[in-house]
């Protein structure tokens, strides 16, 4: 009998032919900030939207350069490495290095996913915590400078964000146009609370911006409240 590849014809196949689009979360960071003291910053959220035995396409708040090594997390698939293969405007794709028997068996579990993640229930909605459809979004820092954030989860109180900032507990911020404060720190990320409760139905309107989204207007809204008798900052228009 000719000993060829045991994948049967019309299986999946171990390339990148074998896509399935999931939301998984998970975190990562770059090897080479490994060497860099100077980085406050290393560890960051982010989430898979497609996943095949080559490569995934990951939701993510910082890039590297095309070829930097990348270790990412996820409690389903366990620790994998890669290298950016493609930077995106909001994450990257990496391709795994993976041997082939870790290959079939990330086979597998794309098998897997593809037939049971739709009947998945997700924790992320108890007490109100929503994941958001799209996890990019804005932070609007004290002095008015903008930061793009992977947000985690959402709710009509707060928000669990990941970004390449380093934040101290109590200070003040917007998750786009909502302000808030920082209450505590995560691994990876911060958490804010909110000085007001939004309603369910606006959660992602309000929350989910990205710069070139909310630039315009905070820039109309910091000049019309810039008076030269008046050196406060603007506070983020309500949307």
């Amino acid at each position: 009998m000719d000993k060829r590849d045991d994948v049967s014809p019309g299986t999946a196949s171990l390339d990148d032919r074998t896509r399935v689009l999931v939301n998984m979360r998970g975190r990562y960071h770059l090897e080479k900030w490994q060497h860099a003291p100077d980085r406050k910053v290393s560890l960051f959220a982010c989430r898979i939207q497609r996943l095949s035995p080559a490569t995934i396409l990951m939701n993510a708040p910082v890039s590297g350069e095309i070829g930097d090594w990348v270790v990412a997390q996820f409690n389903e698939l366990g620790r994998l490495r890669g290298q950016i293969q493609r930077r995106l405007g909001f994450g990257f794709v990496m391709s795994l290095d993976l041997d082939e028997q870790a290959r079939r068996k990330m086979l597998e579990k794309i098998v897997w996913f593809e037939k049971f993640q739709n009947f998945a229930v997700s924790d992320t909605r108890r007490h109100t915590r929503i994941v958001p459809t799209n996890p990019q979004s804005t932070l609007v820092l004290p002095d008015a400078s903008l930061v793009s954030c992977f947000v985690i989860d959402i709710s009509s109180s707060g928000a669990a964000v990941s970004a390449d900032i380093e934040v101290k507990i109590g200070m003040p911020l917007a998750l786009g146009t909502v302000v808030g404060r920082v209450v505590r720190q995560l691994d990876p990320g911060f958490a804010i609370q909110f000085i007001e409760t939004i309603p369910s139905a606006d959660l992602e309107r309000r929350l989910i911006r990205s710069i070139d989204q909310l630039a315009p207007d905070l820039r109309k809204h910091i000049q019309a409240a810039g008076q030269p008798r008046n050196r406060s900052k603007a506070s983020v228009p309500a949307a």
